[in-house]
């Protein structure tokens, strides 16, 4: 059976084979993908295992199958294109066992011209009416031992916060835990990446070697806690994830797609208009390094309204009160509706309220788990805009399951939700969209503890954790250092690379909620600061100019008639030609920030350029060892 995307550049093919491997010896069935005629994945086996009863995976035959075409365009004001053209053709299989118990499973494939993904559907039926998941066995064979883009967690409690590291497919073992997604290339001209769409009362995602072939992954799912070896329990009838196999000519066209958001259901609310996208600004990275303060500094109200009265001159639209404002996080005694003694809440929403700043609260995650069902009634009574929600670290389904308790509970009282301490997006905030943006991701906090997050970093994961939706990186940083004069320090701590390098941060990287992370201090008087007043946050049309993994990106976005384009750098200064064929037709006025000459040795230094364009012209982008460029463009 095959099944082709709407362009036809991809194939999916299914079919039963007998086949005599290690696990399960007889008939089973397999996939393979291939684009533009050749092999993606080539012959991989699907499966499931259970507790108490046997795999569903061998002696299978297809006893039904329907096929239907998708089409419908569908508009996200939150995220990287509005308008979403969901367009696929999709076939799903209805298989019995050949023997007793003679259980059914059902199995759909779905092909776009950006991917295929494929999920389990285990419908109800009196030999199964319960299930205990122990493994699910399914496999992604490749051709050839390819170079890939991994983050090697190492366990299945994770806060997901790490580098990609470039490796070739054989160098994953079976002790790896790879995190997703996982970045593949397969020749100059197609890379894919796998990871994991609509994640729903199931288990996380993670790949690993199958232990039998150098270029076999297999999934790996996050146990359960609460029973040892088994991955997920439920009733009939229940759904799998999909699991995804992005495809793409470059590894830029991963980053345009909207696979992963097309993979779950449309949005749950009726209203989400008051889901409204911006910046914030933010009072725990900077580590109280407030040198212009004329108060006490600490968890109190001036150091609070400090950072309020910043987000209000700025223009941003939040303020986050992180980590402290209610005790000890996670004591017996915690309390998560009273601030500490030094906090009046109600002074501090009064003094934002007059600002037009709302406040976003932290939130520690067990206390959120004990005092949810009282506590988002009454930030919606004190007028709180949303909470972010830290220090899971878990993706197995009792977690699972919470982050969605959270979702729907938030959004029945107006709150938008951050989560940090966090697993990888899985396209949920499709249909809870109040799910604004999440971490799971090695951001500027580092910079205050290691060396780790630097330019190359910075430049690979756009084309990586990027790919599977928002992640809250908290740019900004306004005190630069080389390779060779960078240090890290909790208390006004530095960035790596350039001024211009943060700044297009802002722009390459997807976020609907933006924190930017520095003092108000170190951003009076800046070049870049009144770049940071009308960047947008969420964007109507996006198109990855350049990017080479590792190396350097540029990213143009449109947002209303406006433009605007972000490039990064390695620590490998370099010129990069940007043609803006994509203008429409007339002038327009560029705004350019770019590093100046000596940013090399002093990468706080910028300049501004402004000069008229068109859709015929090139704009050229001299960036330093670390460096960046940014263009906002409007017409004229």
């Amino acid at each position: 059976m095959k099944l082709y995307s709407p362009n036809g550049s991809i194939r999916v093919e299914v079919s039963i084979k007998e086949r005599l491997e290690p696990y399960p010896v007889g008939s089973r069935l397999y996939y393979s993908v291939s684009f533009r005629g050749k092999e993606i994945i080539v012959d991989s086996p699907l499966g499931l295992d259970f507790k108490n009863m046997p795999p569903l995976a061998r002696d299978l035959k297809i006893v039904d199958q329907e096929k239907r075409i998708i089409n419908e365009v569908w508009e996200n004001p939150l995220g990287k294109s509005r308008k979403v053209l969901n367009h696929c053709n999709e076939m799903l299989l209805w298989l019995e066992e050949e023997k007793p118990p003679r259980r059914k499973l059902g199995l759909a494939f779905r092909a776009y011209d950006d991917g295929v993904a494929f999920r389990y559907f285990l419908p109800s039926q009196p030999v199964m009416k319960r299930f205990k998941l122990t493994l699910e066995r399914s496999e992604f064979h490749f051709a050839y031992n390819h170079v890939v883009w991994a983050a090697d967690y190492g366990d299945f409690i994770s806060p997901q916060e790490k580098e990609f590291e470039r490796i070739r497919l054989s160098e994953i073992t079976p002790s790896s835990i790879i995190g997703l997604p996982l970045l593949v290339r397969v020749s100059e001209s197609c890379w894919a990446a796998i990871t994991e769409a609509n994640l729903t009362d199931w288990a996380g995602m993670y790949l690993t070697s199958t232990g039998t072939k150098p270029t076999a992954l297999v999934t790996a799912l996050s146990p359960r806690l609460d029973e040892p070896g088994v991955l997920v329990s439920a009733e009939t009838p229940h759904y799998s994830p999909w699991r995804v196999i992005m495809i793409g000519e470059r590894p830029g066209d991963l980053i345009e797609s909207n696979l992963i958001l097309n993979l779950n259901e449309p949005c749950a609310l009726e209203d989400a208009s008051w889901i409204k996208p911006g910046k914030a600004a933010w009072n725990w990275w900077c580590g109280d390094y407030i040198p212009d303060a004329d108060f006490n500094v600490g968890l109190n109200n001036p150091t609070i309204k400090y950072f309020i009265q910043f987000a209000s001159e700025m223009g941003f639209e939040y303020f986050i009160l992180d980590e402290g404002w209610y005790g000890e996080p996670g004591a017996p005694d915690s309390d998560i509706t009273t601030s500490v003694p030094e906090l009046d809440m109600k002074e501090i929403l009064a003094f934002a309220g007059k600002r037009n700043v709302k406040i976003i609260l932290w939130l520690y995650w067990g206390d959120v788990e004990k005092q949810m069902d009282e506590a988002f009634p009454l930030y919606e009574e004190w007028g709180i805009a949303g909470v972010k929600i830290d220090f899971m670290n878990r993706d197995d389904q009792e977690m699972v399951n919470f982050y969605h308790r959270v979702a729907r509970k938030a959004a029945e009282h107006h709150l938008i939700v951050d989560f940090h301490g966090a697993y990888k997006p899985t396209g949920k905030r499709r249909t809870y969209p109040n799910i604004i943006t999440r971490e799971g991701v090695l951001g500027n906090e580092y910079n205050r503890i290691s060396s780790r997050v630097t330019p190359k970093h910075n430049v690979t994961i756009p084309f990586t954790r990027m790919l599977a939706g928002p992640m809250d990186f908290t740019p900004g940083g306004f005190r630069h250092a080389t390779k060779e004069t960078f240090k890290p320090r909790e208390k006004g701590p530095f960035v790596m690379g350039t001024r211009c390098h943060q700044l297009a941060m802002l722009i390459v990287y997807e976020s609907p909620l933006q924190v930017i992370c520095d003092s108000p201090f170190n951003y009076r008087g800046q070049v870049g600061v009144d770049f940071l007043k009308v960047v947008p946050t969420v964007w109507d049309e996006t198109h990855v100019v350049h990017g080479e993994v590792g190396e350097y990106i540029v990213i143009a976005r449109r947002s209303g008639k406006e433009w605007f384009i972000g490039g990064m750098t390695n620590w490998t200064g370099r010129t990069l030609e940007i043609p803006l064929d994509f203008l429409g037709e007339g002038k327009y006025c560029a705004k350019i920030y770019c590093d100046s000459a000596d940013a090399d040795d002093y990468p706080e230094h910028a300049r501004v350029e402004e000069r008229e364009v068109t859709a015929k012209d090139i704009l050229v982008a001299n960036m330093a060892s670390g460096g960046g460029y940014v263009a906002h463009l409007h017409p004229c």
